[in-house]
């Protein structure tokens, strides 16, 4: 299998930046924000932006994570680290590193809707464009048209951020 960079810690770090900027831009009128990371790779992702977040704006950020059978979500119990309240009547940013096929993200934000949250919106480092459900990114490092045979695979070290990289995998 070969492998391309195409982001490296520098390029991810801008990226993840400009989406901060975007959602206090967007989110202007809002004191707190609930992040929503989904796990395993979505969690650093939410982490660095909420970080990003915390440093250059007023906006209170509330860190959750959420765990789902990417494969097979409705085979087991979807697991947040949130309770009712602590999203109810808030805007909530559910995040992950890649947005492929939507099915993950569809299912988290799914299961955040039945919380009763004031907004939802999706953010992602990545974004293929591989659509197999009705769901996009509100805010997005990288849009990139791949063959659906390539992968993508966002390696983040949350010891040493100056070894991240985004890697194109075919």
């Amino acid at each position: 299998m070969k492998r391309n960079k195409i982001l490296n810690s520098e390029q991810i770090r801008r990226k993840l930046e400009r989406m901060a900027r975007q959602i206090l831009e967007d989110q202007y009128c809002e004191q707190e924000v609930v992040i929503l990371g989904i796990k395993k790779h979505g969690i650093e992702v939410a982490k660095r932006l909420g970080s990003i977040l915390n440093s250059i704006g007023k906006l209170q950020i509330q860190f959750e994570s959420i765990e789902l059978n990417k494969d097979a979500p409705l085979e087991s119990d979807i697991k947040c680290s949130c309770n009712a309240n602590a999203i109810k009547g808030k805007v909530v940013i559910v995040i992950d590193d890649v947005l492929n096929s939507g099915r993950t993200m569809i299912y988290a934000v799914k299961h955040v809707l039945d919380l009763e949250p004031k907004g939802v919106y999706t953010a992602t480092l990545v974004d293929r464009i591989h659509r197999s459900f009705p769901v996009r990114a509100d805010y997005c490092g990288l849009s990139l048209s791949t063959h659906v045979d390539q992968h993508i695979s966002v390696a983040l070290n949350a010891k040493s951020e100056d070894q991240d990289s985004v890697y194109l995998e075919f």
